[in-house]
């Protein structure tokens, strides 16, 4: 699935179920720098597609590095605004949103695409290829990412309304 908006519905889903432990924000980064692989190939007209960084080895290099990324922007712009702190999830959180966002990347894209190699090197099989249908896939993607959606549009009204009526005391 690169470049599409499915994978995200499935980190929507995950930071609705933890919104302090799971960002949303380093998933769906992570999201979009494992899809640099296949874009950079497609552009080649180079195939396979689907190489390193789309293995459970090469997603842990990108969690690490987009966790890298998203932290060093923090520290940048929370050392020019200090009162910006709070606004960025915690250290923890990017790492976790990271991690599952390249990760869960990984498995989505392995359940589709042929030249996906999941396990590599110690592997060249794809046991997930195949096991639900594209239509299925992309249709619990936009299920999870609807639900994700609605908790985190519910929990944000309730978090105002509850700032509103301690305003109102």
């Amino acid at each position: 699935m690169p470049f599409t908006p499915f994978h995200v519905g499935l980190g929507a889903a995950l930071h609705a179920a933890a919104p302090k432990r799971i960002s949303f924000l380093a998933f769906c980064v992570a999201n979009v720098v494992i899809d640099v692989e296949p874009l950079v190939f497609i552009l080649r007209q180079d195939p396979p597609l689907h190489r390193f960084f789309h293995t459970i080895v090469g997603a842990l290099v990108v969690a690490v590095a987009s966790t890298a990324l998203i932290l060093s922007l923090r520290w940048l712009v929370c050392r020019r605004y200090a009162d910006q702190q709070r606004r960025w999830p915690s250290s923890g959180a990017v790492a976790m949103g990271a991690l599952l966002g390249t990760l869960s990347h990984v498995a989505l894209d392995s359940l589709m695409h042929r030249d996906l190699r999941p396990f590599a090197p110690w592997s060249e099989a794809n046991p997930l290829l195949g096991l639900v249908s594209h239509d299925a896939l992309h249709l619990g993607c936009l299920v999870s990412g609807a639900l994700g959606a609605a908790v985190i549009g519910w929990q944000h009204w309730a978090i105002r309304n509850e700032r509103q009526h301690d305003a109102e005391k």
